[in-house]
């Protein structure tokens, strides 16, 4: 352990001073100055070396232990781990990744692996480990994993299935849409989506014939209103819209529950980040306000990690029945391995530990990209929730050339364009489904264009390395120089 800390403060800066102790610790970290195994002094010794609170110095702990920088051992201390490979410094005209190398990713829908305790993953793959290998899969899903998901509902999310039943495991998002679609649904059969959407649905739906109908997005998710009565079901992301953020308003939701029960339709509710909300309580559950019409779907990959490759699917017996009698027909179900780490995770206490980590992880990754973003000028889209925000472009030609500027300048940027799911307008005239519609805004929908940046992937220094570049290319398409490509700062 170092005598003295490479620390010092400035109590003028706008930087909060646990801020500041942060960064000047990971500064070290990443100088070399501190090393893998170092043993860091207690907050109460570092508080009184700098002549600050322990508080502050707690805080900076905290940050780091969720970033992966540092681990406790009981009864000996706190201790840097190893620092993350090639982490790179704040940006600079020297530091710019160069073209053709490994980009900083920005993509949206990749959950924040970094703030994954190595030791509650480890504890709970070896509990995982030590459960009896199986002869023959349970269908449904493991026992235990169903009942975990139930109780993680309740209490995450507010939705209390009617029995354990009600729940089955799944292998993620997509594969539950498959075999919805499948198990419920005909060849030819017609389902609205949100456009832009999430593409993997439209793709598992394609794949077992079922056209997709697109609906366009405003600011308050689907526009219900442009929703055809001929359709069978309605796939919909309400927590967070997905691209563009938006939460459905209680009225909307009501709204899109009533138009289901009057046509006889289901709505498939994709929650897939509904757990990651900062700024208010999140609003009751599609699923919660309407079981009889409503499949709730979740995931595993958004708030812990692909690895595991399962989640769930929460609907009436004459949905659970089809598609379990789809498995038994296809042999297909989700793989016993990541239900046994998931209910591991569970039963000790590490899952619900792990929301409260990233709850605390997220909020300043988002402050980090926003502040970077509006300190161009530059608008953004999408609710204080989830792992993304959206930067609306004018054009489809802007969309592209700020993809290639960040390519270029060492980023990998994620074009609106991509998601949407129909290139023409909707043929179909707008039938009210109420006698005195409220007015609604313009869809935003097919003619959106813009960035799609998410915060999590990354390491939190990378994060700050690729988030002033990424500004400086979405500013300089909007106003390029005559003679060069956007620099980043």
């Amino acid at each position: 352990m170092l005598d003295e800390f490479p620390v010092a403060l400035d109590r003028t800066a706008a930087d909060p001073l646990s801020v500041q102790v942060a960064d000047a610790l990971r500064a070290a970290a990443t100088s070399g100055v501190l090393r893998a195994a170092d043993r860091l002094p207690s907050s109460r010794a570092l508080a009184r070396q700098l002549g600050v609170s322990r508080t502050v110095i707690a805080a900076a702990y905290d940050q780091l232990h969720a970033e992966g920088w540092l681990t406790g051992k009981t009864g000996s201390g706190t201790y840097l781990t190893t620092a993350p490979a090639a982490t790179p410094v704040r940006p600079t005209a020297a530091s710019r990744a160069p073209e053709g190398g490994d980009l900083l990713d920005l993509f949206p829908g990749a959950p924040c692996v970094e703030a994954l305790d190595p030791a509650a993953w480890r504890r709970a793959w070896r509990a995982a480990a030590d459960d009896s290998a199986v002869a023959r899969k349970d269908r449904a899903g493991e026992p235990g994993f169903r009942a975990a998901v139930a109780e993680h509902l309740l209490r995450q999310r507010g939705l209390h299935p009617a029995t354990t039943a009600a729940v089955l495991a799944t292998a993620g998002t997509s594969s539950a849409v498959g075999e919805f679609a499948n198990a419920v649904l005909r060849p030819g059969d017609t389902v609205a989506m949100e456009d832009p959407g999430y593409q993997r649905a439209m793709g598992a739906f394609l794949a077992a014939g079922v056209r997709v109908h697109p609906v366009p997005c405003d600011a308050d998710g689907l526009r219900v209103d442009l929703i055809p009565d001929h359709v069978r079901a309605v796939y919909c992301t309400p927590a967070h819209q997905f691209p563009l953020g938006a939460r459905m308003p209680a009225g909307r939701r009501v709204e899109l529950v009533e138009f289901a029960r009057r046509t006889g339709i289901s709505i498939l509710e994709d929650d897939y980040d509904g757990e990651l909300r900062y700024d208010t309580a999140p609003l009751p559950l599609l699923a919660a306000m309407a079981p009889d019409v409503v499949i709730h779907l979740g995931t595993t990959s958004k708030i812990l990690s692909p690895s595991l490759g399962v989640g769930w699917l929460v609907a009436d017996p004459g949905v659970t029945a089809a598609v379990l009698a789809y498995r038994e027909r296809t042999g297909s179900g989700p793989s016993p391995a990541g239900q046994h780490v998931f209910t591991a995770l569970a039963r000790h206490g590490d899952l619900a530990r792990h929301l409260r980590r990233l709850r605390r992880t997220l909020p300043p990754r988002r402050e980090l990209l926003v502040g970077a973003l509006r300190d161009r000028g530059l608008e953004i889209l999408g609710d204080d929730a989830g792992s993304h925000v959206v930067v609306p472009l004018p054009s489809a030609a802007t969309e592209d050339a700020a993809v290639a500027a960040g390519r270029a300048h060492g980023v990998a940027l994620d074009g609106l364009s991509r998601y949407h799911l129909a290139a023409q307008p909707d043929p179909h005239p707008r039938i009210p489904h109420s006698p005195n519609p409220t007015p609604l805004p313009p869809p935003l929908g097919r003619h959106t264009y813009g960035i799609a940046l998410g915060y999590a992937a990354l390491p939190h220094a990378a994060l700050r390395t690729a988030a002033p570049i990424a500004a400086d290319c979405l500013a300089g398409v909007l106003a390029p120089t005559p003679h060069s490509s956007p620099p980043p700062a």
